[in-house]
C-alpha cells in the first residue's frame, strides 16, 4: 500500500521537474532572441554606404536640373475683395516657377483648388498690408507656401507678380 501512494508523488515531482525545464529552456529561447534583436539594431546595425563620387555626382545633377530654363506657369488674372473698410478691389496675375516639369503638370492640374488657395490668402489681407514692399514680398511667401501645402512631389520656388493693381 506504500507503494502505491509513492507512485503518484513520484509522478507530480516528474512532472514538476520535465515543466521546470521547459520553462528554463523557454527563457534561454527568448533571451537568445532578444539579444539578437538588440544586436542587430544596435552593433550589427551597418549604415548605408555613400560613397563621396556618388554624393558629389548626385549633387551636380541636382545643380544642373535647377540651373536650366525655369518652368513657369502663368495663372489667368485674378480679381477678389481685400479685407477692411473701405472695401478694396485687387486684381493680380500670378506667375509660379517651379522646381521641375512634374510640378508644372500637378500645377496645372490644380487648377481651381490653386486659385482657391491664392484668393483666400488674398482676402486675409488688407490694403495697408499690401502697400509696402515687405507686405507684397510677404504675400508672395504665403501664395508659394499655400501651393506647396496642396502639391505632392511638385515644388513652387518662387511666386512673379505681372500685373497688380489695388483699387
Amino acid at each position: 500500500m506504500a507503494a502505491e501512494e509513492n507512485q503518484p508523488a513520484e509522478k507530480k515531482r516528474d512532472l514538476g521537474k520535465l515543466l521546470g525545464f521547459v520553462f528554463i529552456g523557454l527563457n534561454l529561447c527568448g533571451l537568445g532572441v532578444g539579444s539578437f534583436l538588440v544586436y542587430s539594431a544596435t552593433l550589427g546595425h551597418h549604415e548605408a554606404v555613400l560613397r563621396e563620387a556618388d554624393a558629389q555626382k548626385e549633387l551636380k545633377q541636382f545643380e544642373d536640373s535647377l540651373q536650366a530654363a525655369p518652368v513657369l506657369y502663368t495663372m489667368k488674372p485674378i480679381s477678389t475683395n481685400l479685407d477692411g473698410v473701405p472695401r478694396r478691389l485687387i486684381r493680380m496675375e500670378v506667375s509660379l516657377e517651379m522646381l521641375d516639369k512634374e510640378g508644372f503638370e500637378e500645377v496645372v492640374g490644380l487648377g481651381p483648388e490653386a486659385r482657391d488657395a491664392i484668393v483666400r490668402v488674398i482676402n486675409g489681407k488688407s490694403f495697408t498690408d499690401l502697400e509696402s514692399v515687405q507686405g507684397k514680398l510677404q504675400l508672395k511667401t504665403q501664395i508659394a507656401s499655400a501651393l506647396n501645402g496642396f502639391l505632392k512631389s511638385g515644388v513652387v520656388k518662387n511666386v512673379y507678380f505681372s500685373d497688380f493693381v489695388v483699387q
